[in-house]
C-alpha cells in the first residue's frame, strides 16, 4: 500500500468529497454562470417576493433566463443551448438553491412544455413555439393535473372532440404553474382514440388561466387553473407524434430528473445558513458550532447532500449516455427531496427561534419543498414505482 501523497488538496468544506473534480470546464462555466444570476437577480428580493405571495417581473425574469441559455438548455435546434443532462442538473441546482419557484419557472418552460412540442410536435409547431420559448420570449405551460386526477392521470376528465377537422376541447386543469402569464399551453386530453396533447395559444375564445392564490409554499411561483371552455382549435394544434399517457409521462420524468438536482439546491442553501449561523452565534460564552451535537446534525446534513449531489450526477451521466431509466429518475426524486427536507428542518433547529424568519432561507426552502415532495409524483408514487420495479409486482391495480 502507497504511502499517502504529502501534496494532498485541503479540505473543502463547500465540497467535501471532491465531486467538483468530476465537472469538466464547461460544467464549471455553467454552474457559475447561472449562480451569478441567481445571486444578482433572485437573492436581494426573493424574501420579499415570498412574502408578498407573487413573481413580479417574471416575464423580464424568463428573458434573462433565456439570455444565458437556461430555458430548453438539454433541447437542441431551434436556439436551445444542447447542453449536456449534467449542466441542465446544475443550473437547477443553483436556481433552486435561491428558490424553488424559479427553478420551477425553468423546469416547466424547458422539461415539460418545450420538451412535450421538441419531442411530440411536428416541424411546423416547433418553429412556431421553440424559438420564442428559448429565448423566454414566450412562456410555456403544462396542463396535466386536473381538480379530481393528480396520481392517477389515465382518470383525466378533460375532452377534446373532433369537429369537423378542428378540435373543441373542455375541461379543467390544477396546479398549473406559469399558467396564467403562460403564451401557449401542452394540454393533454382524453380523445376518441386515446390521450392526445395540444399545443394550446393562450389566447383562443374559451381559455382561461385564474391565478390560485392563499398558497404557503412556491409563494414566489405564479401558479394557475387553467379552465378550457369549448376552446376550438385546429387540426395542426394537437401533438402528432404520441397518443397514450407515455407522452406526458416521458415529460414528467425528464422534469423529475432536474429535481433531483434542484432539491440539493435548496438543501444547500439551508445547510449554509446554518454553518455561518453556527460559526457566529455565541451561547454559554462560545459559538454553538463548537458543541458536539451542533456538529453532529452538521457532519450528518452533510453526508446526505452530498450524496444526494453525487446521486444526481451519476444519473446525469446516465442521462447523457442514453442509459437512465424512469425507475432511477423516481429513485432520485425520492432520495433526494425527502432528504432535502430533513436538512431544512435540521438547519432550522440549529437557528432557533430565527430559523423561522425569512431574514435567513431555511423556512421558506423548507415550505416550498413540501409542494416539490408532491408534485410531479408523491412519495408514495415513487415507493410504488421502485417497489414494481424490486417484486415485479405491481401494486397500482
Amino acid at each position: 500500500m502507497s504511502a499517502p501523497s504529502s501534496k494532498l488538496p485541503p479540505f473543502d468544506p463547500a465540497d467535501p468529497i471532491g465531486i467538483d473534480d468530476l465537472l469538466s470546464p464547461e460544467d464549471l462555466a455553467v454552474r457559475d454562470t447561472v449562480r451569478s444570476w441567481a445571486a444578482d437577480r433572485v437573492l436581494p428580493d426573493i424574501a420579499e417576493w415570498y412574502e408578498n405571495g407573487e413573481l413580479p417581473g417574471i416575464r423580464e425574469l424568463a428573458r434573462e433566463l433565456g439570455s444565458i441559455g437556461a430555458l430548453g438548455m438539454s433541447l437542441t435546434g431551434y436556439g436551445c443551448a444542447g447542453a449536456s443532462a449534467i449542466q441542465y442538473g446544475l443550473a437547477c441546482l443553483e436556481l433552486e438553491a435561491a428558490d424553488s419557484g424559479i427553478r420551477s419557472l425553468v423546469s416547466v418552460q424547458g422539461s415539460l412544455a418545450m420538451y412535450a412540442i421538441w419531442r411530440f410536435g411536428s416541424e411546423e409547431q416547433k418553429q412556431r413555439w421553440l424559438p420564442g420559448m428559448a429565448a423566454g420570449e414566450i412562456i410555456g405551460c403544462f396542463g396535466l393535473t386536473e381538480p379530481d386526477h393528480g396520481s392517477d392521470p389515465a382518470g383525466m376528465r378533460t375532452y377534446a372532440k373532433k369537429d369537423g377537422t378542428d378540435w373543441v376541447l373542455n375541461g379543467r386543469k390544477m396546479w398549473i404553474t406559469n399558467g396564467s402569464v403562460a403564451g401557449v399551453a401542452v394540454v393533454w386530453a382524453q380523445t376518441d382514440d386515446g390521450i392526445r396533447g395540444f399545443a394550446v395559444p393562450t389566447d383562443t375564445p374559451g381559455f382561461s388561466a385564474p391565478e390560485i392564490k392563499h398558497k404557503w409554499s412556491l409563494r414566489a411561483s405564479v401558479t394557475s387553473e387553467l379552465v378550457l371552455d369549448e376552446v376550438r382549435l385546429p387540426a395542426d394544434a394537437v401533438l402528432p407524434d404520441v397518443t397514450g399517457l407515455k407522452g406526458p409521462l416521458s415529460c414528467l420524468s425528464h422534469a423529475r430528473y432536474g429535481i433531483v438536482w434542484g432539491a440539493m439546491g435548496a438543501a444547500r442553501a439551508s445547510f449554509e445558513a446554518a454553518v455561518d449561523y453556527a460559526k457566529t452565534r455565541e451561547q454559554f460564552g462560545r459559538p454553538i458550532g463548537g458543541f458536539q451535537l451542533t456538529q453532529a446534525k452538521l457532519a450528518d446534513m452533510a453526508l446526505e447532500l452530498h450524496k444526494g449531489i453525487l446521486l444526481a450526477h451519476h444519473l446525469g451521466r446516465r442521462m447523457d449516455a442514453g442509459r437512465l431509466r424512469p425507475e432511477q429518475v423516481s429513485f432520485g426524486k425520492l432520495n433526494n427531496v425527502r432528504e432535502a427536507i430533513e436538512i431544512c428542518r435540521t438547519s432550522r433547529t440549529i437557528l432557533g427561534a430565527n430559523g423561522i424568519s425569512l431574514e435567513y432561507p431555511v423556512m421558506r426552502h423548507a415550505t416550498n419543498l413540501e409542494s416539490v415532495l408532491t408534485y410531479e409524483g408523491t412519495v408514495e408514487m415513487h415507493q410504488l414505482v421502485l417497489g414494481k420495479a424490486l417484486t415485479g409486482l405491481d401494486a397500482f391495480r
